[in-house]
Parts: C-alpha cells; structure tokens; sequence
C-alpha cells in the first residue's frame, strides 16, 4: 500500500511539474509558488509576478515577509525543480510595496 502511494505521489509530481514547465513565460514561478510553500501559506500569500529572474510574492505583514525569507532558499530548491526558468531571488512584499513597487515599474516603462 505504501508503495503505491509513493508511485501515486510520484506520478503527480510529474504531471505538475510538466504542466508548470509548459507555462507561458514568466508563468512557470508564479504557478510554482503554492507548489513550494504549500496550501497553508499558499492561503496567506500570493505571487503577483516573476521578471528578470525575480518571483515577487505579496504576504500579509512583516513578520510573514521575516519567516519566509528564512525560508527562501527551501522554496527556490523547489521552485526551480519544477519550473523551465531560473528564479534566482524571491522577494517578499507587503500589499503597500506591492503598489509603490507596480507604480516604479510603470514609471520606468
């Protein structure tokens, strides 16, 4: 019986990371991201994008942003298993640096 699951688990583990790799551009990260964390901080979080090597993810306050950049390396691990793309940085931000950081990008544009 454990066998099987561990060839059910496996089985899965390579139809999503197919599917993730299948992404359009820029997409394979940010689908990725619950994939790394898991659904109980998928639930608190969110990737808002992934640019020049860089997965952007919105948390709900600071202390969310210091426990999971404790955590980065670990989801880098996964997030580049499952993904064709680099990411080379995650970077946590809260919902105000998420505005101040979109209106930068725009004015660069």
């Amino acid at each position: 019986m454990i066998h099987s699951m561990e060839q059910v688990k496996t089985g899965l583990e390579k139809i999503v990371a197919n599917s993730v790799r299948r992404a359009p551009a820029g997409q394979g990260p940010v689908l990725a991201w619950p994939l790394a964390c898991g659904p109980a901080v998928a639930a608190r979080t969110s990737a808002l994008d992934f640019v020049s090597g860089i997965l952007r993810v919105r948390v709900p306050d600071s202390a969310w942003r210091r426990e999971l950049q404790s955590l980065a390396a670990q989801y880098l691990a996964v997030i580049n298993r499952y993904t064709s793309e680099s990411v080379a940085r995650i970077e946590f931000v809260l919902d105000a640096d998420k505005n101040a950081s979109g209106a930068a990008r725009a004015t660069r544009s």
